[in-house]
């Protein structure tokens, strides 16, 4: 390669041409310009490549044209005046394609013997290490903005521990000053931190355990002076293949804690009260029974139940309903000991576990939990009374966990419920109900109603005077494939104690009503008497269900008599009466069954649209030789016709229970002394056998009646026809 000349112009005959080896040997770019007229007067090969322009384009040309930078139009300017001071700067050209291209340029002046001389003009191309250099100061940009992203504090140090690197959040979380750390002032930040935890002397073993050991990841808490909680994870830093030093990362972990120890809180503890909730309870019996079996003493759990407490919520609102609980929570615990524990298990129910108590302990907690609840409750300018009901289970009698511990206590609550409220009980073991055969009963309940395994029989009712036939009760059957006939009294109970007893009254309902109609459209014109359980009343589309009832298979309502315990009129006076009196105006008659011996007031009885009283088989049974009995059935019948109510006994089994009925007033009865309760065609049968006795029994009183009146003289016989005729 050799340097083109142009053949120059007379102003250039100076030029030395001893320079054109020096520079086409050269691997930088360079130009010579003739320092009188700026004008370019050799170029090497490497001055080619770099700008992309041949010789023929460069040589000639003013040096002004091709470097015309702000800088440039400065120095010649100096130049052109005599300034020879060289020149050694960073800019830009373009090349021929029009790219920018960074250049390292160097202009030094080269004496000539004759004239001013040259200008040379060394040219390096830096375009593609400037371009590293800023994707290197890019990428280190966008480094440092993620160090200061992330939500953690960042210190980066070397092998020895100096700090090489670290993020403002670093000193945000300790409070370093930001002196200290761009000071790099690394003893001064590691006394800071130091400083700064609970235990500093362990802080500074355990970093210098970390620091040892240059390839170990670790992971620990720092609990801070200020009550924080800070964690340090530690990692080594690689890099090709070798640590070189190691990053720190800390997170505040203050919140996190905090929400885990509220959830903790809100898992183990009720909201409104703040006593350890049914969880916390079954934890802590669980301890309770590992403590009693290791020292052999008992402990108890009372289980307190707020009597009425839907009242006060009803009446009052939900607002003094949360004030009454708290308040009740309050005199729990101030009537405890400190060792033993209040919860509340859901609503207005309670949990007392009284730690090392026998049965004499457990009564002593029960009396003071009744005496503190025993005082007038004062919100405002309301005073009342708030009563509750205590079962009692001890340990380990009555359970050998805390599930059955609690389900022990509640029964004995439930108990104290049945017979009153307001006391306390301790729970009795009943080896004659199993509860698993309950389960297993309730399970063949429900697939015998699926199966049509009930049946409906009917015993007859009867007019005590005349001996007619005047209904009909309908009592369910059940024959069980496996068991036999199964009792009443044996699968009600647990029906409705499971709530089953709704669907069974829906299908006594339905059967009785078609039988009633099969037998309206036989001729055969029998009201049939229904018993309806308290839950079943309770539905809201009771009503609607007798009513479709009657529509489905036409039956006239007077027809269909629905029996009702007393406990339908306990529960609800208001709402029962809203009900019964929607049957009433469907033509339904409604009777009380098994009065006596419940606890129904005189003035409901007297509102409520109910058309007979049925005498409970209990009194029945001592007629008439017990004297008790014989006063409460006179009492009753007496009451049911001051009342204009049709009186019915149930459960007569002798000639003499009838009599004395009879000389009570008594209108009706039922019973084995007629007939049990019969199967369809058996009760057919029965009640022609009735209705033909008593056609036999009428004739026999009215041919009576009139060989009375043919013996009797003219006027006695006058006072006999007026008496018929009454």
């Amino acid at each position: 390669m050799s340097v083109v000349v142009r053949p120059a112009a007379a102003p250039h005959a100076a030029f030395n041409t001893a320079f054109l080896p020096l520079i086409d040997g050269l691997q930088e770019a360079v130009w010579l310009v003739d320092a009188k007229t700026h004008c370019v007067v050799a170029v090497n090969t490497a001055s080619q490549q770099l700008f992309g322009l041949p010789a023929k384009d460069l040589i000639g040309s003013g040096i002004e044209s091709l470097a015309s930078t702000p800088e440039d139009a400065l120095f010649w300017m100096d130049a052109a005046i005599g300034r020879r001071e060289s020149l050694h700067t960073d800019t830009m050209m373009r090349h021929a394609d029009g790219r920018v291209l960074w250049i390292s340029r160097r202009i030094s002046h080269v004496a000539q013997p004759q004239g001013d001389g040259l200008w040379m003009i060394a040219m390096r191309d830096q375009t593609q290490q400037r371009q590293h250099d800023e994707e290197r100061e890019t990428l280190l940009a966008e480094l440092r903005a993620t160090l200061e992203s992330t939500a953690d504090g960042i210190l980066v140090t070397d092998l020895a521990g100096r700090i090489r690197s670290f993020n403002q959040r670093l000193a945000s979380l300790w409070g370093i000053p930001e002196d200290l750390l761009n000071d790099r002032n690394d003893e001064a930040v590691q006394a800071w931190m130091r400083r700064s935890v609970v235990d500093g002397p362990a802080y500074a073993v355990r970093l210098g355990a970390i620091q040892e050991s240059p390839l170990l990841h670790t992971s620990d808490n720092l609990k801070l002076i200020d009550g924080r909680v800070l964690e340090r994870v530690s990692l080594p830093q690689w890099s090709r293949g070798r640590p070189i030093g190691r990053v720190y990362s800390f997170r505040d972990l203050s919140e996190k804690l905090a929400a885990h120890q509220r959830i903790e809180e809100l898992s183990h503890n009720d909201m409104l009260t703040g006593l350890p909730n049914r969880r916390a309870l079954m934890e802590r019996v669980d301890y309770a029974q590992a403590m009693a079996r290791r020292e052999t003493t008992p402990f108890a759990l009372l289980n307190v139940d707020l009597d009425r407490f839907k009242q006060i919520n009803d009446t009052l609102g939900h607002a003094y309903g949360d004030r009454v609980l708290k308040e009740v929570a309050l005199r729990l615990k101030e009537s405890l000991r400190e060792v033993d524990t209040v919860a509340r298990l859901d609503g207005d129910e309670f949990a007392l576990l009284i730690h090392q108590a026998d049965a004499r302990g457990a009564e002593h907690a029960a009396r003071r939990v009744q005496e503190a609840m025993s005082r007038p409750f004062c919100f405002d300018t309301l005073s009342f009374t708030v009563t509750c009901s205590t079962g009692i289970a001890l340990f380990p009698g009555d359970g050998a966990s805390a599930e059955e511990l609690l389900a022990s206590a509640e029964r004995a609550m439930h108990w104290v419920k049945e017979s009153g409220r307001s006391a306390f009980r301790f729970h009795q073991p009943r080896k004659d109900v199993d509860l698993l055969s309950r389960m297993r009963l309730d399970h063949a309940m429900r697939q015998a109603l699926q199966e049509h395994e009930f049946r409906l029989h009917f015993q007859p009712q009867l007019s005590v005077e005349t001996g007619e036939l005047v209904g009909a009760e309908a009592l369910i059957r059940w024959r069980d494939p496996l068991r036999g006939d199964v009792p009443p009294s044996e699968f009600i109970p647990v029906a409705e104690e499971s709530g089953f007893i709704v669907a069974i009254g829906q299908w006594v309902l339905q059967q009785a009503v078609a039988q009633a109609a099969a037998w309206l459209k036989q001729g055969l014109r029998v009201p049939v008497a229904v018993n309806v359980s308290a839950l079943q009343f309770q539905q809201t589309q009771f009503v609607e269900s007798v009513a479709q009832a009657l529509r489905a298979y036409d039956l006239p309502p007077s027809l269909l008599e629905l029996e009702l315990t007393e406990s339908v009129l306990l529960r609800d006076a208001e709402e029962a009466l809203h009900r019964m009196q929607a049957l009433s105006e469907l033509g339904v008659l409604m009777s009380i069954d098994d009065f006596g011996t419940g606890y129904s007031s005189l003035g409901y009885l007297k509102r409520f649209p109910i058309q007979r009283l049925k005498v409970d088989r209990s009194f029945v049974k001592g007629l008439p030789g017990d004297a008790s009995d014989a006063g409460i059935v006179n009492a009753i019948v007496q009451m049911g016709r001051a009342l204009n109510l049709k009186v019915i006994a149930e459960g007569v089994e002798t000639e003499a229970q009838r009599d004395f009925l009879a000389r009570c007033g008594c209108h009706e009865y039922q019973g084995f002394l007629c007939a049990p309760a019969l199967e369809t065609r058996a009760f057919e049968e029965r009640a022609a056998q009735i209705t033909e006795r008593a056609d036999a029994a009428r004739a026999a009183r009215e041919q009576a009646g009139r060989e009375l009146a043919a013996q009797a003289p003219r006027g006695a016989r006058a006072s006999v026809h007026l008496l018929r005729g009454a």
